[in-house]
């Protein structure tokens, strides 16, 4: 029987926290791009006290990769985090949490960032939750498309957006995350939530890598 030391199996995690790959190819005719929660109160510059200025600087790159994504025929599903239903639809435990503890409210109905360009025959899903999955019509909108793999971008990379990435693969789905096309409120955390994600969950691809994959010969 063969035995595995501390050290070996220490070893192995890292390297697939820092360097593992999964393995499938992005093709465009099955994939969709989630872009989560790029609104006002993530993005404009002090509007909210939950603005993320890494979410604000990545916008030109998202456009971009929105704008690849139209190109390719990809649809392109929006998400904003809203009041919906009064509150009841939220898990009972947000308000206890720090995530929640201020007393700004959004003025009106949570719209995504006019930068970013969303048009009017790309759908948009109100969620209650964290997770783009949770009580929304997400997944039968996707089988609906014919679509078996996502590319998750938007923000936060470790709420909204890693826990939309950890829904998608329980569900099935191939997931493709955005390294440089996610944003957190605390930069240092982006990186630690990428490894997670890479080892377990999804692709961990930049922009730039990803618009490669969708363009590779022979995956149009």
């Amino acid at each position: 029987m063969s035995t595995y030391s501390e050290a070996w199996v220490t070893a192995r995690a890292r390297h697939a926290y820092e360097h593992g790959r999964a393995e499938f190819d992005v093709r465009p005719e099955r994939s969709a791009l989630l872009v989560v929660d790029m609104q006002d109160e993530f993005v404009r510059p002090g509007w909210s006290p939950y603005w993320v200025p890494a979410a604000t600087r990545m916008v030109p790159r998202l456009r971009g990769l929105v704008e690849v994504c139209r190109e390719l025929g990809m649809p392109v599903v929006w998400t904003v985090f809203d009041d919906t239903h009064l509150g009841l639809d939220r898990p009972r435990a947000l308000p206890a949490l720090p995530h929640g503890a201020s007393d700004w409210r959004r003025p009106g109905p949570a719209e995504v960032c006019g930068e970013l360009g969303r048009r009017a025959d790309e759908p948009l899903i109100r969620k209650p939750s964290y997770g783009a999955f949770y009580d929304t019509p997400l997944d039968t909108m996707l089988r609906n498309l014919g679509r078996d793999t996502v590319v998750v971008t938007g923000t936060l990379t470790n709420y909204c957006c890693g826990t939309t990435a950890r829904q998608a693969y329980e569900r099935g789905y191939q997931v493709v995350f955005g390294a440089d096309v996610t944003a957190t409120d605390d930069e240092s955390r982006q990186e630690p939530e990428l490894a997670v994600l890479r080892k377990g969950f999804a692709l961990v691809l930049g922009a730039a890598e990803i618009e490669a994959e969708l363009r590779a010969p022979g995956r149009g």
